[in-house]
């Protein structure tokens, strides 16, 4: 399993309700016109605070957590190619550009250990 996760900063001019509801009315479906092919999951983790002592601070390393599963290289690859046309560029980042800080996002890959607790 691959997963590339994002990390997400909302424009500071919208709200955090407004947000979500632009994500997941709109922005997702692109991601999901590209992605459907290729990923096994597409995942948005809106963050949000608990307690500020245990977090270290009010501001939120981001607004939202978005992960994308596959199940192998070639899907991932397959998937980078399909995002990196120019077409898909231009509206993904059309996009974006309503909905997030495009400055201070983050992007990487992750290998995954999982404790067993069972």
């Amino acid at each position: 399993m691959i997963k590339l996760i994002t990390l997400l900063h909302k424009r500071a001019d919208l709200s955090r309700e407004q947000f979500i509801a632009r994500y997941e009315n709109g922005h997702k479906h692109i991601g999901e016109k590209y992605l459907r092919p290729h990923a096994s999951r597409y995942l948005r983790r809106y963050c949000r605070t608990i307690d500020s002592a245990v977090l270290g601070g009010d501001e939120l390393p981001a607004d939202v957590v978005m992960e994308i599963w596959f199940n192998n290289h070639a899907a991932f690859d397959a998937a980078m190619a399909a995002l990196s046309t120019e077409a898909a560029q231009a509206e993904i980042i059309a996009d974006e550009e309503q909905l997030f800080d495009r400055s201070r996002m983050v992007s990487f890959v992750v290998d995954e250990y999982e404790s067993d607790f069972t």
